[in-house]
């Protein structure tokens, strides 16, 4: 916590590296509301344009996820893309969506905001997520979801957030379909962390192009009804040399949405398996 609330209050450096490093550089009015660098305007007009792939699709890439007490946990998940599902009319599982909160670092580098789940917990203790849960009622769409559950866990207003596009869903072993949510945070200094030590520990930022890199990544081959499939994880310090590892779903969307923003894939291998999807989704149902 310490580390975010150090990065979010310093005074943010206008750099003047080329935003077509990572980016477009062209970028429209409508961008105006999110304010900071040049390099985020573009950013936004890029993602704006993004198309996520049609659902349904042959192609898979391995992801991890799971479901606790309305929550988004890492373990075994996929895009919804990753497999053909028989009678897609009758396909209604529970939604849920997480927040991929972008900033610009003071390096100039984009950052994304990560939380550590409190120790306390019975499951999952410990681990890296991104801010997310299951969609209420009252939630106008999936970034209202994903910007209601970052407030209710950090403490992040979501005046402060733009939301820009929204990727693929991502399917859970017991099939919840979960929405990542882009979103820039266009004010970082206003942003002041509060936690809620029911459910988050720390809150901290990383690199998002380390999700690209081969580096401080290690990989399990695992197994599961009969596919095998990589898991990737990343070991990531922050400026106070504090350990995070971060892996399964969290790893899976910031690898997709790094490939995204950069236009570029991973310097690494993907193995993903392949699954079947139930016809109709019912209390109980899984992949199969």
């Amino acid at each position: 916590m310490i580390s975010i609330l150090r990065t979010i209050t310093t005074s943010l450096i206008p750099t003047r590296i080329s935003v077509t490093k990572f980016m477009d550089s062209s970028s429209s009015s409508s961008n105006a509301i999110i304010g900071g660098s040049e390099r985020l305007l573009a950013l936004a007009h890029h993602l704006r344009l993004y198309k996520p792939p049609p659902p349904f699709a042959e192609d898979i890439l391995e992801q991890s996820i799971e479901e606790n007490g309305g929550k988004v946990v890492s373990q075994l998940g996929f895009p919804e893309s990753a497999t053909t599902i028989q009678n897609p009319e009758k396909f209604s599982p529970k939604k849920a969506a997480v927040l991929i909160c972008l900033f610009e670092g003071d390096a100039g580098d984009l950052r994304v905001i990560l939380t550590k789940r409190s120790s306390k917990l019975s499951t999952h203790s410990g681990e890296v997520s991104l801010p997310g849960g299951k969609a209420d009622e009252g939630d106008k769409d999936d970034g209202d979801t994903a910007k209601r559950e970052a407030k209710e866990e950090i403490g992040l207003d979501p005046e402060l957030v733009n939301v820009v596009t929204v990727l693929e869903p991502f399917l859970s072993k017991h099939l919840l379909r979960v929405v990542p949510v882009i979103g820039i945070l266009h004010d970082k200094k206003a942003f002041k962390p509060v936690l809620n030590p029911a459910e988050v520990e720390s809150v901290f930022d990383a690199p998002l192009e380390m999700f690209l890199k081969d580096e401080k990544r290690t990989q399990e081959e695992r197994e599961w009804m009969g596919e095998k499939y990589l898991i990737h994880f990343f070991d990531y310090d922050d400026i106070e040399n504090k350990k995070y590892l971060i892996w399964g779903l969290t790893a899976g969307i910031l690898i997709r949405a790094a490939s995204i923003v950069y236009k570029r894939p991973p310097a690494f291998i993907e193995q993903n398996p392949k699954f079947k999807v139930p016809q109709v989704v019912s209390k109980g149902s899984s992949m199969t």
